[in-house]
Formats: structure tokens, sequence, C-alpha cells
């Protein structure tokens, strides 16, 4: 007999009512607002879900007290992720200010050749991410930059961003340094370097699809260089800044406080504080011509105090370059936190009412095989990406659900921290409302549906280690001791 004071169970219907009203929703959404539907639209969608879930949670008995209780802990695990994006807006802010993006972008329009800049800029931030541990902070600094050179260069900033987030997830999964990697063998109960080492099987195969790809992306691509345009932009970024290798000098004060392991918060805080003192130092002019008929001390206090909270706005007389050169601030930033306290309130809402498990334990039943049960934690991983919007929930969930069953299976813990990786990591950035992807648009001004496509890695990695599941490939299997009893010995 059901006890009254406890929750019923959440049903398959009541998992799969809240699920299929966000999918309508956010469909809706991206029908009528286009590339605006995560200005404000998918918010709505988010919360509405929301509703409807809470709507059948009370109906099954939750009391409101316990489902509000749920969604501040949910927001609160973001919290962490709210004030590095942050800090990420005040960084961007100071360092278009300081010139920093600006030299990184003139000198990568004088060295980087059109026909292989897709693969190159792919390189270039798996070599980053893995040496500071962070994708987020990779986009951040040499991602803005490398699309501000394909811009320059007439490139595509699609592609452009689809190679900058292969690169930097590349980096980040197999860096000692990143939160995710430390993360899944906690979770799985794998050893960390053991964990990393055993990741190259399936990452080495898909990082070297993805630049193949980018290279014949690169040899195919019908690009026209206007060497004359390329010259224009050069001058023209000379003319607003005072362009200087020691601009790059906040960069490396940023990667070295990473390697160091110093929080990403603190460290990301401190190189955007720095980009502020180097726009006072070196960009006096610039400081001045938007300080406007003011003092010149007033005009660097007010022109760095408002890079920090609101960004910056450059007049060039060049609409693409004003583009480029204008934004950052922790205003920037604003639109992306509020999609993350909606997705992470919504996810917590569907963990806490059971509706989540829900799907989990479908799936867990008919997986029957070795290679089926790495599909249903992959897909499981895609689907906690999807509902819960957050990559780390998709790690951690997942990781409880299917742990005891890789331990009764004989499976290392090694595959599934792998897996958990392969595929809750990974794919984050592909969906539009993950914060992942709100971050990686909103650093990359670069719409998640229009860069989705490019992500190479992001994609065949998952494929790949599915497959290496069914085949039995590289599947590590826990040493089973044969213990034999003294009776048997004497039989």
């Amino acid at each position: 007999m059901h006890d009254l004071n406890t929750p019923k169970k959440a049903s398959m219907l009541d998992a799969s009512i809240p699920v299929i009203t966000l999918i309508l929703l956010l469909t809706l959404a991206v029908f009528y607002f286009g590339d605006d539907s995560s200005y404000g639209p998918n918010q709505i969608a988010l919360l509405m879900a929301m509703g409807t879930a809470i709507i059948i949670g009370i109906k099954n008995g939750h009391n409101w007290h316990s489902i509000e209780k749920a969604i501040v802990h949910g927001i609160s695990l973001s919290l962490g992720a709210i004030l590095i994006l942050l800090a990420v807006g005040s960084l961007i802010g100071t360092w278009l200010l300081s010139g920093t993006v600006p030299t990184m972008i003139y000198y990568g329009l004088q060295l980087l050749n059109p026909s292989w800049f897709y693969a190159a800029a792919c390189v270039m931030c798996a070599i980053v991410a893995m040496s500071i541990g962070s994708s987020w902070t990779t986009a951040a600094t040499i991602g803005v930059a490398l699309i501000g050179i394909a811009q320059g260069l007439n490139l595509s900033p699609e592609i452009t961003a689809g190679a900058v987030i292969s690169g930097a997830y590349f980096g980040d999964k197999i860096s000692p340094l990143s939160e995710t990697t430390n993360l899944a063998p906690a979770i799985a109960g794998s050893e960390l370097f053991a964990h990393i080492r055993y990741m190259f099987w399936t990452t080495t195969p898909s990082i070297v699809t993805a630049l193949t790809l980018f290279i014949i992306i690169g040899l195919n691509e019908t690009i026209t260089v206007n060497n004359d345009s390329i010259d224009l932009l050069s001058v023209q970024l000379a003319e607003q800044f005072n362009i200087s290798v020691l601009n790059l000098i906040p960069l490396l004060v940023l990667l070295t406080l990473a390697i160091k392991k110093v929080p990403a918060f603190p460290a990301v805080a401190i190189g955007a504080f720095i980009g502020g003192v180097w726009a006072c130092v070196f960009q006096q002019e610039l400081i001045v011509r938007l300080g406007g008929d003011v003092d010149l001390l007033t005009a660097n206090i007010k022109v760095i105090w408002t890079a920090f909270f609101n960004g910056v706005s450059i007049e060039t007389g060049n609409v693409e370059l004003n583009k480029l050169l204008s934004g950052g601030g922790m205003s920037s930033m604003l639109n992306t936190i509020w999609l993350i306290m909606c997705a992470l309130s919504f996810g917590a809402v569907l963990e806490h009412l059971g509706m989540l498990k829900k799907f989990v334990d479908a799936i867990l039943a008919s997986a029957k095989t070795t290679g089926s049960l790495i599909a249903s934690t992959v897909a499981t991983c895609i689907g906690t990406n999807l509902l819960a919007a957050d990559q780390y929930m998709s790690i951690v969930m997942p990781g409880r659900m299917y742990k005891e069953e890789y331990q009764r299976r004989g499976l290392d813990p090694l595959v599934l921290s792998r897996t958990l990786e392969d595929s809750g990591t990974i794919t984050s950035p592909l969906i539009p409302w993950n914060t992942c992807a709100v971050y990686m648009s909103g650093v990359l001004l670069v719409n998640p549906l229009d860069y989705i496509f490019y992500c190479f890695f992001n994609w065949f990695n998952p494929i790949l280690a599915v497959i290496y599941g069914f085949i039995g490939f590289n599947i590590k299997k826990i040493a089973v001791k044969v213990i034999v009893k003294a009776d048997d010995q004497i039989a």
C-alpha cells in the first residue's frame, strides 16, 4: 500500500511530458525568433517546461518546499561557472582595450595561410587547452583572436568556430588540469593518469580525422584573399592601437597562472586586471579618444572601468572591424548567465522528481551486451546534456547510475570514465541550450546552430566510443583472481 506521505514515483509518461514540452517550445523558439532564440525565448521555454514538470511532481506528492530547495541547489552548482563567466567578460573587454586581442589578430593576419588556417586554428587551441586545462579560457582568448583573423582573411567564422571548439575540447579532455578530466575518473573510480592514457585510444583517431577534414576544407574551399584588404585591415589596427609584442604579456601571464594550477576564476580575473593596467600603460591615445572631452585622469578611470563591466566600443570607419574590436564586459555575459540558470533549474527539477532516472532505467533494461551498455551510457550522457543542459551533470549522473553495472559485468572503471568523457564532455557544446554551447556562442559570436556542423572532433569521438564497444576493441576488463579453497585442492 502506498504511503500517503511518500511521493509517488514518476512514470515514463510523467517523465516524457516535460521533455516533449521542452522540445516543442524550443522548436517554436527557433522557428519564430531564429538566431535570437537564445536571447530570451529559449529561457522561457526552459522555465515553462520546468513548470510542467513541477505540476506533475506536485501531482505525484512532492511538495513545493522540496522542489524549491532542489532548484536552489541546482543553481548553486553553477555559481562557480557564473563567476568565471563574469571574469571572462571583463577579460575580453580589457584585452580589447589593452591591444592584446588586436595584437594577436594583427600578427595572425601576417602569419597564417588561409589554405591551412582551419587546421592550424584547431592545433593552436588544442595546445593551449592542454596546457591550461580549460576549453572555455582557450575559446575566450585564442578563439576570439582566431575568429577575428578569419574575418580578416575572408574565411568562414562558422568553420573557424568548429575548429576552435574541436581543438579546445581535445586539449581540455587530455589535460590533467581539466575539471572534467578529473571529475570523470573520480566518479567512475579510475586513476587520473591511467584515464588520460586510456582516452588516447578514442581521442587520437578523432582529432586526426578532424584535422584531416579541416585540411581538406581549407585546400578545396574557394578562398579569395585580397592582400590589399589584409594590408588595409592591418593598417587600421595599427592606427587604433599601439601594436607591440608587449601586448601579449597578459596572455602569457594567464597561461602561466593556469599551468601553475591557479583556479580559473582568480586566474581570469588577474588576467583581466593586467589587461586594464596594460591599457593604461600602452593605449593612452585610444583611451583619450574614447574618453571624450574630459581630463586624462578621468578618461583613464572611466574608460578602463567601463571595459570591465560594459566592454569597449571602437569606431574605425570599417563596420566589420568595429564588430571585431567592440564588445566584452560583464554585461555581455548576463544573457548567458540567464540561460544557464534556467537550464540548470530545469535539470535540477527533473533529477529531484526522479524523471531523469526513469529514462536511464528504461535504457539499461535493453543493454544486454558490452556494446549496448556503452551505447546506452553515451546516449544517457547526451540525453542528460539535452535535458539538464550541463556537462558536469552529464558526467556525474550517468556515472553514478552505471558504475555498479560496469562492475557487475567485469568492466574496468577506465571503460566507464572514458565513455563519460567521450560523450558527456564532448557533446556539451553541440546542444544550443547547453551551458557550454551558450558560452561558446557568447564568446565566439557564432550561433551554435551554425558551428555545430564543423565540430568534427566532438561528433566523431562519441561515435568511435560506441564502435569500440560493439567490436570489443580496447575494452579493458577487471582482472579477476581465482581463489581455490583448501577442500577443493584436497579433492
